[in-house]
């Protein structure tokens, strides 16, 4: 599976950015996507995840309700809106593909990262 992510950037507190990454290499229906995230000097950190299939969506505690998760099945593209955003999401953000677990900061696969940093 090959992962490219796109769309991080500098943002201001509370201001949105939309991250993109595009899933190939095998049959997408049969992967849970989601993204993972590291802060410097952390470790990884789960942010959310997509099960192709039905669309069943989880997240990390602190984006709950912040962060949203979606999937375009034309494209093989998975989203991640992330509203609201706060100084402490300043992360690089990986995509991530995995044949079935929903919540892991050790997917099967994991792309190249794209840097958010939101500004206080």
């Amino acid at each position: 599976v090959q992962l490219q992510a796109s769309g991080g950037g500098l943002v201001q507190a509370g201001g949105s950015l939309r991250l993109s990454c595009v899933v190939s290499g095998r049959p997408v229906s049969r992967l849970v996507v989601g993204w993972l995230r590291q802060a410097p000097g952390k470790a990884h950190e789960f942010v959310a995840s997509l099960n192709w299939r039905d669309e069943t969506t989880n997240y990390g505690y602190s984006v709950k309700g912040r962060f949203t998760a979606s999937r375009d099945n034309e494209k093989n593209m998975v989203y991640l809106q992330m509203n609201n955003l706060k100084p402490e999401d300043t992360a690089v953000y990986y995509c991530s593909a995995d044949s079935g677990t929903l919540v892991t900061i050790s997917p099967d696969y994991l792309g190249q990262g794209t840097l958010v940093t939101v500004s206080s």
